[in-house]
């Protein structure tokens, strides 16, 4: 977008992000191992708080709506571990129908990281939720820094006029979304992207696609992230 037309949230440039390591000093509630056998940050979350993700807008969900467990992800366009984990979610997408995915805006790395954020918001907004989740996956798969006019241009593919899919970002519908998707985020303390929020559980950092199927499965088991 061009630079006069900016309008970022002053809040996304003031939260700090934690690395994975030092996601770890969160210690874990559950006794869970990523992909590669480390433990995993993760953390009880306040159930009141939890219950508010559902009434956001904006949100990109993919899975059925009556599904048993709903698996959050908190991200940001221009974190490198949210790359590996928008292949995941496509994964987990394709090989686990019953589970609800929802894609929560949380763009605390970057002004770029915003713009691009207001861009995909425009694109929930005008195209639906199947559409969102697939400029996700493709604007996460392309190379470099990504920005407005990075997505912008992957929207215009879309079928969205770049004019319109921009002024779209820019309303203030966009902007009350995306702010409300990071107060959400700061209130839950999720300041690792990428962040996963199951049931009343948070999970700091990626852990890996075998790792969130198991936690998953735990969760339809005995309704939290590791059983007994």
């Amino acid at each position: 977008m061009p630079l006069s037309r900016r309008r970022f949230l002053a809040s996304s440039l003031g939260l700090a992000v934690a690395s994975p390591a030092v996601a770890q000093s969160y210690g874990q509630f559950f006794k869970v191992e990523n992909d590669e056998g480390r433990p995993v940050a993760n953390m009880r979350l306040p159930g009141e708080i939890t219950g508010q993700i559902q009434e956001l807008r904006g949100v990109t969900y993919v899975g059925p709506r009556e599904a048993e467990v709903t698996l959050y992800e908190f991200f940001d366009y221009n974190c490198p571990y949210c790359r590996k984990a928008a292949a995941d979610m496509t994964a987990l997408a394709g090989s686990d129908p019953a589970l609800r995915i929802g894609l929560v805006h949380n763009p605390i790395l970057s002004p770029m990281s915003a713009q691009a954020a207001k861009v995909s918001l425009a694109v929930q907004r005008k195209l639906g939720s199947t559409a969102a989740f697939t400029f996700y996956g493709q604007l996460l798969a392309t190379k470099g820094q990504i920005d407005g006019n990075k997505a912008l241009d992957l929207g215009a593919k879309l079928g969205v006029p770049r004019s319109e899919l921009e002024e779209i970002a820019d309303s203030d519908a966009v902007r009350e979304a995306m702010r409300a998707h990071m107060h959400i985020a700061a209130n839950l303390g999720l300041t690792a992207t990428p962040s996963y929020v199951l049931g009343n559980t948070g999970v700091l950092g990626h852990p890996g696609v075998k790792s969130l199927a198991k936690m998953i499965a735990a969760m339809r088991r005995c309704d939290q992230i590791a059983c007994g």
